[in-house]
C-alpha cells in the first residue's frame, strides 16, 4: 500500500505543477490532456493485442499475425484537433519506437538465452549450435550473395555500395521464432518428438545473437564512410567481445548474488531483482561500448543454467516480461510502418521468401546428414524457420539510424516477410506434420468399466 500511496502522490503533485507553472509552448492543459491521450491510446492497445493474443490461441492463430495487423490498422496520428497547428505529434515516433524495440529485444534475448537448458537438451546442443551459426552464416551469405547479383543486375549501383543492405537483409533474415513455430503447433501438443521440438528451439535461441552480430557488421559498413577499415573492425570486434564478456561477468554476478542471499531467492523478490540487474546491465554495457543484446543473452545463458536460483520462479517471471515484449515490439512496428509501404515491398518480399524456402532445405540437409535425426524430421526441420521478433527489430533499429540512407526500405520488407512466413509456411506446418508420419496418434480415452 505504500508503494501505491507514493504513486498517487506522485500523479497528484505532477497534476498540480502542471496547473501552476507558467506557460512555456503549450497550455499546462494542452500537456495533461496529451499525456492522457497517450496513456488511454497505449493502455488500450496493449490490452487489445493481450486479448487478440488469447484469442489466437483459442483459434490456432499465431498471436503475432493478429498484433501485426492490429498495429497497421491503427492510425499513428491521433487527429483530435480541429486547427492543423494543434495537431498533435504521431503516436509513436521513429525515435521513440526504436527505442521501444531495443529495450524489448533486450529482454526477448535474456529470456531466450534464460531458456535455453544445457542439461535438458544436450542430446541437440551439437545440431542446435550448427543450424544456429553455420547455417545462420550460411543463410545471410547466400541471401547476400542474392541480393548483390539481383542489384547489379538492375543496374542500380555497384556491389561495393549494394554490399552493407545485402549483407544486412541477410543478416535480419538469418534468425528464427521458435514461439511463432510451437504458436502453430498447438494442434499437436504432445505428439510431436520431443528432439525435434528441443532442436528447433534451441536453434532459435542461438542464432539471434548471430544474426544481431551479422546486422551490427552491415550498419558499422553502411555508416562508416570515411573510417579506415582497420578502426571499422576492431570498433564491431570490440563491441560484441565487451557485450560477451560482460554479459558472462554480469550473468555469474548474478548469479552470486542470489545465491548468497536467500531473502532474495523468493517468488517476490527474485523477478525484480533479475530485472533490475538486466537493467543495469544492458545500460552500463550500452554506456561501455558494448553491445547490449548480446549481454541480455549470455547473461540469460549463465543465470538459466545455474544451481542457486529457483529457475521455475526465473521462468515464470520472465516469460511474462518477454511476452509483453513481444507485444509491444510487434505494435510498435504496425504503428510505425504504413501499409501502403508494405504493399508496395510484398513483390520483393515474396521472392526473398522462396528464396529463404530454397537456402533452408539446402542448409538443414546438409548440416544435419549425419545426425540422428531422420529425413522426415529434417524435412520438417526445414519448414520450422518462421521469422519473427528479431528482424522485426533490426529493421527499425537500422531505420532509425540517420547514416544509412536505405534504412527506410527495411521495416516494409521485414514486416511482409514475416507475413508471408506466417500465412504460407506457418499454417501449412500441421498439415505437413501429419503428412511426414511425425505426429503420433491421438490416444483414445479409456472407457468407463
Amino acid at each position: 500500500m505504500a508503494f501505491a500511496g507514493a504513486d498517487v502522490s506522485a500523479m497528484a503533485w505532477f497534476s498540480l505543477r502542471l496547473r501552476l507553472e507558467p506557460p512555456q509552448d503549450h497550455q499546462p492543459s494542452d500537456l495533461g490532456h496529451s499525456l492522457a491521450l497517450y496513456f488511454l491510446a497505449f493502455g488500450a492497445l496493449l490490452l487489445v493485442a493481450v486479448l487478440l493474443d488469447d484469442l489466437a490461441a483459442r483459434v490456432r492463430v499465431p498471436g503475432i499475425l493478429m498484433v501485426l495487423i492490429l498495429g497497421l490498422l491503427v492510425d499513428n496520428h491521433l487527429n483530435v484537433a480541429s486547427d492543423a497547428a494543434d495537431a498533435l505529434p504521431p503516436l509513436l515516433s521513429l525515435v521513440h519506437a526504436d527505442q521501444i524495440t531495443q529495450a524489448a529485444l533486450v529482454l526477448v534475448l535474456f529470456f531466450g538465452g534464460l531458456t535455453t537448458n544445457w542439461a535438458a537438451m544436450r542430446s541437440v546442443i551439437p545440431s542446435a549450435l550448427r543450424l544456429a551459426t553455420f547455417g545462420a552464416l550460411f543463410t545471410a551469405l547466400l541471401i547476400t550473395l542474392a541480393m548483390l547479383g539481383f542489384g547489379v543486375a538492375e543496374g542500380s549501383a555497384g556491389w561495393v555500395v549494394l554490399f552493407p543492405q545485402a549483407l544486412f537483409v541477410g543478416a535480419m533474415l538469418s534468425s528464427t521464432d521458435a514461439s511463432a513455430t510451437f504458436a502453430l503447433l498447438r494442434p499437436l501438443a504432445g505428439r510431436l518428438p520431443k528432439p525435434v521440438l528441443d532442436l528447433i528451439e534451441t536453434e532459435s535461441g542461438f542464432n539471434d545473437p548471430v544474426a544481431v552480430v551479422l546486422a551490427g557488421v552491415a550498419m558499422a559498413l553502411a555508416g562508416g564512410e570515411g573510417v579506415a577499415p582497420a578502426a571499422l573492425v576492431t570498433e564491431v570486434l570490440r563491441q560484441f567481445l565487451l557485450g560477451i564478456l560482460l554479459g558472462f561477468l554480469g550473468g555469474s554476478l548474478t548469479t552470486q548474488v542470489l545465491g548468497s542471499r536467500r531473502s532474495l531467492n523468493t517468488n517476490s523478490m527474485l523477478p525484480v531483482v533479475s530485472l533490475a540487474l538486466l537493467m543495469v546491465l544492458a545500460g552500463g554495457t550500452t554506456l561501455m561500448g558494448g553491445s547490449a543484446l548480446l549481454a541480455a543473452y549470455v547473461a540469460g545463458l549463465v543465470l538459466g543454467n545455474g544451481s542457486s536460483t529457483d529457475q521455475l520462479v526465473l521462468e515464470e517471471a520472465h516469460a511474462s516480461y518477454a511476452k509483453m515484449a513481444e507485444l509491444l515490439l510487434f505494435l510498435c512496428m504496425g504503428l510505425v510502418v504504413s501499409p501502403e509501404d508494405v504493399v508496395r515491398a510484398a513483390g520483393g518480399a515474396f521472392l526473398l521468401f522462396l528464396l529463404m524456402q530454397v537456402v533452408r532445405w539446402l542448409i538443414v540437409h546438409s548440416l544435419l546428414l549425419r545426425s540422428s535425426f531422420s529425413v522426415g524430421q529434417r524435412m520438417f526441420v526445414c519448414c520450422a524457420g518462421l521469422r519473427g521478433a528479431v528482424p522485426i527489430a533490426l529493421a527499425i533499429q537500422v531505420w532509425a539510424s540517420s547514416s544509412v540512407s536505405w534504412g527506410k526500405t527495411m521495416p516494409p520488407l521485414a514486416l511482409a516477410v514475416v507475413l508471408f512466413g506466417l500465412l504460407f509456411q506457418g499454417f501449412a506446418l500441421v498439415p505437413i506434420a501429419n503428412r511426414l508420419g511425425l505426429a503420433s496418434p491421438v490416444e483414445a480415452p479409456l472407457s468407463a468399466p
